[in-house]
This record gives structure tokens, sequence and C-alpha cells, in this order.
């Protein structure tokens, strides 16, 4: 019996000591006074610099709204950029707490790699750009083409598979960043550039003369991009996870930066209630403030304020909704209920 309850208590130690590395993140995060977030090393809207050095875009918008939930400020944050090589083992080894750049959700990044994705807040898929000087319309045309493509990406396994349905050869230009891949593109050494479309249509807007580049029509991948955080610490996974479902929600119940004044001392929507505290102590269950979801909204926006703000109609990325309307407007987005 002895024997038995000393093998319990060295695997209980062990597993704790297994768990320690990740376990209290939002502790931590509080004790330091600021969330570190990886984010990529710059792709126009989805994360860049503005003029005085900060960072902004589609994905810090993620980790501001983090810190608005955590600290009730969108300040509290430290960025951090990743390559798609750098970008798992800084979240991995503790230098970042999270992790909010073009990421995509896969099998084995998920399961293999002990990292845990906390939802999707853009459905993507890779394609291809090149100038219309090729004379080509679809990428099934580039049989010997050179393609300049990220390392340590999904893109490179997509980019082998479709050349090998296709029948086709290419020849590969390696590049670590959206930056040298851009850099490498315009200085024609390599015919083609192949991403994210999302991507694709950031780094055309930044050409000299966009018009003369095409984005074939071909879609090759499926590529759910979203935040992620390290396996072991749920409470941590729930603060990120529930920051994005409260954006997504709070466009569809229609809450938005300019209303949530009106509505946060009650409406007629028990969702709405619950989201902003005047029913309910869903905050009591996540472990923090009443505010927290109001706080999210009013500083950073609903999910379509955010992506209208720096990926929509009115930007130079200029991207449509897509499959990343809300599922009530023919789209993909979807968050489970505040209940």
């Amino acid at each position: 019996m002895k024997k038995t309850i000393g093998i319990l208590a060295a695997v209980t130690s062990a597993t704790a000591l297994s768990l320690g590395a990740t376990a209290g993140t939002l502790d931590d995060v509080r004790a330091k006074g600021h969330i570190q977030c990886g984010v990529s090393t710059g792709v126009p809207g989805f994360g860049f610099t503005d003029d005085a050095g900060n960072w902004q875009g589609f994905d810090p918008s993620v980790c501001q709204a983090v810190a608005a939930a955590v600290f009730g400020d969108t300040s509290k944050v430290k960025y951090t950029p990743t390559t798609g090589k750098t970008r798992f083992e800084a979240l991995k080894s503790g230098e970042i707490d999270m992790l909010a750049r073009n990421t995509t959700w896969t099998f084995s990044r998920d399961v293999d790699l002990g990292l845990t994705f906390v939802g999707v807040n853009y459905y993507d898929g890779q394609g291809f750009i090149g100038r219309k000087s090729l004379g080509i319309s679809s990428a099934k045309e580039l049989d010997g083409a050179s393609v300049c493509i990220q390392t340590g990406t999904t893109t490179e396994l997509n980019l082998a598979d479709f050349f090998r349905i296709n029948g086709l050869s290419y020849e590969p230009v390696p590049i670590e960043t959206n930056e040298e891949a851009r850099t490498n593109y315009v200085a024609d050494r390599c015919d083609v550039y192949t991403t994210d479309a999302s991507g694709l249509a950031a780094t055309r807007s930044t050409f000299d003369d966009p018009d003369a580049h095409v984005v074939y029509p071909e879609i090759i991948s499926k590529e759910p991009l979203g935040p992620l955080v390290r396996q072991g610490d749920d409470q941590w996974a729930d603060v990120v996870r529930w920051t994005l479902n409260v954006m997504i929600n709070a466009e569809e119940y229609g809450v938005s930066s300019a209303n949530v004044d009106d509505l946060k001392g009650g409406s007629d929507n028990p969702e709405i209630n619950r989201m902003l505290g005047s029913e309910g102590n869903l905050n009591e269950m996540i472990g923090l403030d009443k505010d927290w979801a109001y706080n999210i909204i009013k500083q950073v926006g609903n999910y379509g304020e955010v992506f209208e703000r720096f990926l929509g109609a009115n930007t130079p990325i200029g991207l449509e909704r897509g499959l990343n309307a809300l599922y009530t407007d023919g789209g993909l987005l979807y968050a489970p209920p505040m209940r």
C-alpha cells in the first residue's frame, strides 16, 4: 500500500513539474504588468509598425484585446517579431505568452508541437501572384517557374503537392520573411510568389504598379489562421479564446465601440447582458474583472470593426469579407454563445 502511494505521489509530482512551465500564465502576465505577444516581421494590414514604431494591424489587435480584457488597457502589450522558423520555439520556450500572426492551425502543430490554437480569426487559402507580363492566367501554367517560398511554413508542402498533382516542375527560391519575399519578387529573382491569399493582397498593395501583377484564381489549400498559446494552461487559453469570441459575438449581436456604453447597463438581449456583465457572472468563471468584455469592445472594437479598419474595402489591402463574414451573412465566422 505504501509503495502504491509512493508511486502515485511520484507520478503526481512529475506531472506537476511537466506542467509547471506553462501553468499560471495569467498570474505571470499580471505580475510583470504586460503581455508578451509574438507577431510577424511585418505584413501590410495584418501586422506592421506605424510612424511612431507602434505595432498595429489585424493580428496585433488580438493581443491588444487580450490586454484590454486582463488589464483594461490595450497598451499593456510588448511585441516580439517572429519568423516562420522562430515563432513556435518562442512560444514553447516561454519567451512570449501568446502568438498572434498569420499561423495556420494544423493537426501536427496542435498535437505534436504541444501548442493550443484558441480559434480562427481569418479563414484563408494559399495562392500565387505573378506579373501580367508572364502572359498566363492560371497557376496550372507555371511549369518550370521559379517560386519564392517562405521556409518553415505550411506553404512549402502545399506548393510541392500542387506541382506534383498537376505534373509540373518548379524551382524553389527560399526566403524567411514576407519583406524578403517581396524584395526578391520585385527584383525578378523569382517568377511568382506563393503564400496565403490575404498576404498576397497585402504585398500587392505595396507595389509601385499593383495592376502589373495578378493573383491567380487557384486556391490550393485550407489555411485557418488564428492565435495560439502553450498547451497545459487552460485558464490562459480560455482568456485568449474568449477574447476572440467576444469580438466575434459582439459583431453578431450588433455591439460596437460606438454603442457599447449605451448597452452596458442592460438590454433586451440576454446574450449581450451576460457578455457585458449586467447579468450573470461570466467574469468570475474566467477570472477577470466584470468589465473585461466591455473593455475589449470599447477599446479595440468588434471583429467587423477591426477587419474594416485594417483589411477592408476602404484600406489599401481592399479585402472583401468572403469566408470571414459572419455565418448569418454567408461566411464561416461563428463563435460559441455567451452563456
